[in-house]
């Protein structure tokens, strides 16, 4: 019997966030959402942080068990379906320069950015996330992440936060520069700069759609190589930084255990049987529908147990670590757009 009651509460905590997650559709389905380009997975966590910050002390503390399962299980299923909008012939189309500069701007964003927040002398969690989030995809990423290392939920919110920030202004910095000739890049090159170095999908195709379909086409799929990257990523922090985290869970157990996160490679898994084209197209779109809804459901969890509080005690210096990532994308990026990959 109490199993039973344990299942029903964490249930109403289970509903609670799809209702969220079903307000941060209807939201993120209105036009001046849509011309900001911001996804329902952004909305749903705005919405969080909203109920966090206002009727939160009075959720029964029974129902908390449902949103940790919504921001946790929820999160990886969700990440394990991203595979869906990828294809290993989006890696063919593009050719080895956008992969190699892909792998440069994803290894040079982690490592400046663990090393930044060496620096400032920052939480090492908060750094990842955000250096993953810059580095890779966004919001996504850092919901990857926090499925490998398990932080607080509030540090994966206070990373989304940044990420969603600049991200957003590369959208409208982009096309700006491209048209004003600034640059002085090809559309091709374009392509790959914004897809290489701009945040969010969401953004890359805002952005990419501003400049014209010829940039569009390659920027997209240029950014959707780099999201393939989050695997190694994952599996690389899985064994140098999730070891601290197991070693912590087991204290006191003489022993830690290094868990290798499984929904990464049922990601890559999942990409390797969608390249396969054993689905309709309106069976994938679907799919891609479902699993915006489960991050959104995810995005609106870590929301709910993120209080301006717990803003406050992280402190400006994850905005100032985002900045510093973003400088470096633009600039770093803009020099291997241009002057790399002509010689590739």
């Amino acid at each position: 019997m109490k199993l039973t009651e344990q299942r029903s509460s964490m249930l109403h905590g289970v509903l609670l966030i799809t209702l969220f997650a079903c307000a941060a559709f209807y939201i993120g389905d209105m036009n001046w959402v849509k011309a900001l380009s911001l996804s329902p997975m952004v909305v749903g966590i705005v919405l969080g942080m909203l109920y966090a910050n206002s009727l939160r002390n009075n959720l029964p503390d029974t129902w908390v068990p449902g949103i940790a399962f919504c921001g946790k299980r929820v999160l990886r299923f969700g990440i394990i379906l991203y595979g869906f909008r990828l294809t290993f012939q989006d890696v063919a189309a593009v050719g080895l320069p956008a992969i190699l500069i892909d792998a440069v701007i994803v290894a040079g964003t982690i490592l400046l950015g663990v090393a930044a927040g060496k620096l400032l002398k920052m939480d090492r969690s908060i750094a990842l996330l955000t250096a993953c989030g810059s580095a890779i995809c966004g919001a996504a990423a850092v919901l990857g992440v926090d499925g490998a290392i398990r932080p607080k939920p509030y540090k994966t919110a206070v990373a989304v936060a940044t990420v969603v920030i600049f991200g957003t202004l590369s959208m409208f910095l982009y096309p700006v520069l491209y048209r004003t000739g600034a640059l002085g890049l090809s559309p091709d090159e374009m392509g790959i700069f914004a897809g290489s170095t701009i945040h969010e999908v969401a953004h890359v195709v805002g952005a990419g759609n501003a400049m014209g379909a010829a940039v569009s086409n390659s920027a997209i799929i240029v950014k959707m190589i780099r999201v393939m990257m989050l695997v190694p990523v994952l599996l690389v922090i899985a064994f140098f930084v999730a070891k601290d985290v197991a070693e912590r869970e087991n204290a006191g157990n003489g022993h830690s255990k290094v868990t290798i996160p499984w929904f990464a490679v049922l990601f890559l898994v999942v990409i390797g049987f969608n390249s396969l084209s054993l689905l309709p197209d309106s069976v994938v779109s679907f799919i891609n529908t479902l699993d915006t809804f489960l991050l959104t459901m995810a995005m609106s969890a870590l929301g709910a147990e993120t209080s301006i509080e717990k803003f406050k005690k992280a402190g400006l210096k994850p905005f100032l670590l985002a900045a510093i990532l973003w400088c470096w994308l633009i600039g770093g990026g803009y020099c291997l757009a241009r002057f790399l990959a002509p010689v590739l």
